[in-house]
């Protein structure tokens, strides 16, 4: 067997043979992606929320659907009904828990991270999880603001992930 045809030899897109996902695939022109995000902590949310705008669009996707909820706990069923629904490639759940601000920061953090993992494993959808578990709101803000916004990452893991799916699915 020669190396040019070897499987693990690295093809021309610098890709192994047989492996998906190596490069990011971040054209999310045909996607259709939903954003849920929690009230609480709304100066936050909303930054988070305008990143994750940005970078859809910038990655192609025209318009995407935004659901408020009360809080991190909510966005789980949000989710779920969404993703049941079947109407979206992928959603991005956005919040932020600031420990200085709730003694149950753990709880709460834990819990949205669990429920969102389950309704993406239940259901096939991707849930892209972009909820800030902050120690304080300065924290949040540097983590939600233009240099650094986790709304954006989400955003484009949600579109990565779709796509990655679909050429697994066919």
């Amino acid at each position: 067997m020669t190396a040019e045809s070897h499987p693990l030899e690295p093809s021309a897109d610098n890709q192994r043979v047989g492996e998906r996902g190596a490069e990011p695939d971040l054209d999310g022109s045909e996607l259709n992606i939903a954003i849920v995000v929690a009230r609480l902590n709304e100066d936050v949310t909303r930054r988070l929320l305008r990143g994750a705008q940005e970078a859809l669009r910038h990655r192609g996707v025209e318009d995407s659907d935004v659901f408020w909820v009360p809080g991190a706990l909510e966005l789980p069923v949000t989710a779920l009904a969404l993703a049941e629904k079947g109407e979206h490639d992928a959603i991005v759940c956005l919040g932020a828990v600031i420990r200085d601000e709730t003694f149950h920061f753990e709880v709460v953090a834990m819990q949205a991270a669990a429920g969102l993992m389950q309704v993406q494993l239940d259901t096939g959808v991707p849930i892209a999880f972009g909820v800030l578990a902050s120690e304080d709101k300065d924290q949040a803000l540097a983590h939600s603001g233009p240099k650094s916004n986790k709304g954006a990452d989400a955003a484009e893991a949600a579109i990565e992930t779709a796509n990655l799916l679909r050429s697994i699915q066919g």
